[in-house]
């Protein structure tokens, strides 16, 4: 592995991992009122035209990073937005 394979890896870790305690506050508290669904909507689209981009680049770490931010993300969002609009119409 060379110096910008060790970099990229690096990156993937950091910017995976830094979902991961979003994702686990948000799921032990079931609170998303601070969150932002714009916020976490575009990240998530972001993330999974980065997974398409690393299938046609046959990139398989820039696949598998973006992946699991784009599932982590992905449950923050439907969180979010189920607190947002199905929650609320049945406490009504």
């Amino acid at each position: 592995m060379n110096m910008i394979q060790i970099l990229g890896m690096a990156a993937a870790v950091f910017t995976t991992a830094a979902n991961i305690p979003q994702a686990i506050k948000v799921i032990k508290t079931r609170s998303t009122q601070s969150l932002s669904a714009a916020t976490y909507a575009m990240l998530f689209v972001g993330m999974i035209l980065w997974v398409i981009y690393g299938v046609l680049r046959d990139d398989l770490p820039l696949i598998l990073a973006n992946g699991i931010a784009a599932l982590l993300c992905g449950i923050i969002l439907f969180m979010k937005l189920w607190n947002k609009y199905f929650k609320k119409k049945h406490q009504s």
